[in-house]
């Protein structure tokens, strides 16, 4: 009896301690994995605190561009990247964020803010925000002008269009066409006899038109030729006045320019928008002098003092402008490298832009076109007619714009007879060089890259 009496004692110490044992493994998991996951939480909740104080750096810089719209150095005289205190709501310092500014491609207004954020207690746990910020361009249409517009029937616009006069639209259309009056008269050059119309009429779908709205101030859409002189003259590629004609700039695909002096030029017979008369217009190449290679310029500046034609390849960014009274003439195809943001011209006649009569038969113009006070257009030959032109860019015009001529039976009568115009998106935040845009920054894109 005495036997089992301590056989049965040691039976339950043994169970004691092993409920003992156990129940201390099972509280020592539960209390590790209790602090294990405590541990992740304050990680998780300390890299959500550094992407906080990261997207804190990029607000403060968007605030700084905000007020001073082109420093690039955080308020210094050296390069970055640029260390801040990030303070909680009672003032102590809990963090850091650092600021790398790429500053803008020549003729681009967009800069690149790339923010690193972290929290003093965990420095090794950083997030990096990334943001891309620009000035959008003021000239954001495929088509502009302060006159009055005809789109034909065999004429394509992709991309927005505005008239601050009236608008008979007979073509096809996928973004909003308006006007900034509620009735215009129509004039016979557009296929009316001085008749009063609503402010945009025609065949066109009128699911896109939209009228009256608010007029362009083109005072603010005209671009200063004197900021582009000067950087021509400053880095740039400044052409005095010929002596002759002009100048021919045969942009090529290595990123050079030919120029050529214009000796002499050819005349052919024809007619301008409201006149009834036939004059004689003297804006086709006759001969030219050997030409003298320039690279493109850095700062992407070319002026002119004179007339000058323009074709070839572009590879680069620049934009070309002439002095007082001085065209731009079309003088062939004008194409990009590639079709992005890497490449963009600008051309800006103080007078006008024009296609002359010996224009290729089909005819691509990759621009951004600016006539500041006459018109983009291609005069009235009679009887000349070509087959299409294609423009990717923008097309801005004070005056009447046309590349066709029609009778009043509705045919094409001069000119092209198929035109297909579409905007190039590159151009809202990456207008060429001296174009206009306007003072706010806004957001483009914003994504975290670690």
């Amino acid at each position: 009896m005495f036997s089992k009496t301590i056989a049965k004692g040691n039976i339950l110490l043994v169970a004691i301690i092993f409920g003992f044992v156990s129940f201390s493994v099972i509280i020592v998991g539960i209390s590790g994995y209790a602090i294990s996951e405590n541990r992740a939480s304050v990680r998780k909740h300390n890299r959500e605190s550094a992407f906080q104080i990261a997207e804190a750096g990029i607000n403060y810089y968007r605030w700084h561009l905000a007020h001073d719209n082109t420093d690039y150095r955080d308020g210094t005289d050296h390069a970055g990247p640029y260390a801040h205190e990030y303070k909680d709501k009672d003032g102590n310092v809990i963090g850091h964020y650092s600021l790398n500014i790429i500053v803008p491609l020549s003729g681009s207004t967009i800069v690149t803010v790339e923010s690193t954020g972290w929290l003093d207690i965990q420095p090794e746990s950083k997030r990096v925000i990334s943001a891309r910020i620009g000035f959008p361009s003021l000239t954001d249409y495929a088509f502009i002008t302060n006159g009055d517009i005809w789109m034909g029937d065999n004429e394509v616009a992709h991309g927005k269009l505005h008239a601050n006069g009236g608008v008979r639209f007979d073509g096809t259309a996928d973004a909003p066409i308006t006007s900034a009056v509620p009735t215009y008269i129509c004039k016979a050059h557009h296929g009316c006899g001085n008749i009063e119309k609503p402010g945009i009429w025609g065949q066109g779908d009128p699911s896109f038109w939209n009228f009256p709205v608010p007029a362009q101030d083109f005072n603010e859409i005209t671009a200063s030729l004197a900021i582009i002189r000067d950087g021509a003259q400053n880095g740039g590629l400044y052409l005095s006045s010929s002596g002759k004609e002009g100048w021919r700039l045969e942009f090529v695909n290595d990123g050079t320019i030919k120029v050529y002096k214009v000796n002499n030029t050819n005349c052919y017979r024809g007619q301008d928008i409201d006149s009834s008369k036939y004059e004689w217009f003297c804006v086709d190449i006759n001969t030219t002098e050997d030409p003298v290679i320039y690279p493109m310029p850095e700062n992407g500046y070319i002026y002119v003092d004179d007339m000058v034609w323009v074709d070839g390849v572009v590879n680069g960014r620049a934009t070309v402008g002439t002095s007082e009274g001085k065209s731009i003439i079309i003088n062939g195809n004008i194409t990009y490298l590639a079709k992005d943001d890497g490449h963009v011209l600008g051309l800006i006649g103080e007078q006008n832009v024009l296609v002359p009569y010996e224009s290729p038969d089909v005819l691509e113009v990759d621009a951004a076109i600016l006539a500041q006070k006459g018109a983009a257009k291609r005069y009235y030959y009679p009887g000349d007619n070509k087959e299409s032109l294609t423009i990717y860019g923008s097309i801005m015009s004070a005056g009447i714009w046309t590349w066709s001529w029609v009778s009043g039976g509705g045919a094409i009568v001069s000119g092209y007879t198929h035109t297909d115009s579409t905007y190039d998106v590159n151009l809202t935040y990456g207008p060429p060089p001296g174009f206009p845009v306007g003072s706010r920054y806004n957001l483009i894109s914003w994504e975290e890259i670690q």
